[in-house]
């Protein structure tokens, strides 16, 4: 077997593990009603052994600030209410990706199947719906960044700055449960990717977009087939990305 061939062997292998992943993790937040009393013993638990310090996972957050390779992508970019719309009309597939900057499976999903979607956008081959939903609200701490960052991600939209802004967002993604970013946070990291101007600002602080936002998640759900964050539909229909030539496919 020539190396060639071992290499195309072993990123298949990689993939289909990093699939497999992907696709437990997006299980195991579909049913978060189940685990519930699960994480409060966990949590007791946690406590008991750090001797009655108060756990938290803040330490796992990142200063939120662009990574260096951090860039924009070659192809149209149009917001259209509480969608972002990026590739060209003419692309032989277009897919609706409905995430949560929060969700630790659509991260996954990201680090996985990001670097492709970038190529078969900038190919002119395929055009990318993206919805970030409002999903776990109540699963950082304070409540909200899902809420938050859903509606500054949009706001980016409206600074043609949409694509480094999801991209950050994603790279440095905090933990599910902990603190997420604030506002402030939100808004430097706007001025970082060279947004000037109050209007991005004033459009973070007051939440301007936070109802478009809202209204995605609402009609999702009301389609009947939304099982969580990441989904990925074409034409209303659930793609079913077990198979790690989903994409591939959908572009022939």
């Amino acid at each position: 077997m020539g190396g060639a061939e071992r290499n195309a062997r072993k990123k298949k292998q990689q993939q289909r593990a990093a699939t497999t992943a992907v696709s437990a993790a997006r299980g195991a937040s579909g049913d978060r009603s189940k685990i519930v009393i699960g994480i409060v013993v966990v949590a007791v638990l946690a406590v008991a052994v750090i001797g009655g310090v108060l756990w938290t996972k803040s330490n796992g957050k990142e200063p939120l600030a662009a990574p260096q390779e951090v860039a924009g992508v070659s192809a149209p970019i149009v917001r259209d209410g509480g969608a972002v719309v990026v590739g060209k009309d003419t692309a032989k597939a277009t897919i609706d990706i409905y995430e949560d900057f929060l969700c630790p499976a659509c991260g996954t999903f990201k680090k996985v199947y990001g670097d492709e979607i970038k190529r078969e956008i900038e190919a002119g081959t395929l055009k990318v719906r993206y919805h970030a939903l409002p999903f776990l609200i109540r699963y950082s701490d304070p409540e909200g960044y899902s809420r938050d960052s859903a509606n500054a991600a949009l706001c980016a939209a409206d600074e043609d700055k949409f694509w480094q802004y999801h991209e950050t967002l994603f790279a440095k993604q905090p933990e599910e449960g902990g603190p997420g970013y604030t506002k402030e946070e939100l808004v430097k990291l706007g001025t970082d990717l060279g947004i000037t101007g109050d209007t991005f600002k004033q459009c973070v602080e007051n939440g301007a977009h936070e109802d478009d936002a809202q209204a995605e998640l609402d009609e999702v759900k009301a389609g009947g087939n939304f099982g969580g964050t990441p989904t990925v539909m074409q034409d209303g229909k659930i793609v079913d990305w077990d198979d790690e030539d989903w994409l591939a496919n959908l572009v022939k």
